[in-house]
């Protein structure tokens, strides 16, 4: 069953590496929102979705390099069967999606409600993150291998 498990996380980094390029909400990539945003909220000057997406961010700055280390992480724990690296990208990977979900809301919350139809339709960087990171959350609550029989 446990290698069943590995299988499944080995899909679940793929897809959060392939998410982490995708947009999530509206136009806006991972790499359109720089880690300090996720830190300290977007500025005060945004005040609508393509603001953020044309902000100037260096890869190595942005959300896209959180998720993948996060895709990183289960792909450790789907090759070497370590739980806690498992827990850590999972960990990792929700937590930025949801600080991103949680500062985005902070700042232009009425427009996401207002438009939530097109701002949310075709987002297969968040489908494929969210969803990745979900299926590794409920392979973690699999119990590990029965103890071999003597």
């Amino acid at each position: 069953m446990r290698s069943f498990i590995h299988l499944v996380l080995f899909a679940c980094a793929i897809a959060v590496a392939i998410g982490a390029f995708l947009p999530v909400a509206g136009g806006i990539t991972p790499g359109d929102v720089a880690v300090i945003d996720l830190r300290d909220g977007f500025p005060a000057g945004i005040t609508d979705v393509e603001q953020i997406e044309n902000q100037a961010v260096t890869f190595y700055k942005s959300m896209t390099a959180l998720l993948l280390g996060a895709a990183a992480l289960l792909l450790v724990a789907a090759l070497v069967g370590s739980r806690a690296a498992e827990w850590l990208g999972v960990m990792v990977g929700i937590g930025t999606l949801a600080v991103f979900g949680w500062r985005l809301n902070d700042r232009v919350g009425d427009y996401l409600r207002d438009n939530y139809d097109s701002v949310l339709t075709d987002r297969w960087g968040l489908y494929l993150a969210g969803g990745g990171l979900v299926v590794a959350f409920v392979a973690l609550l699999v119990p590990k291998g029965r103890p071999a029989a003597a």
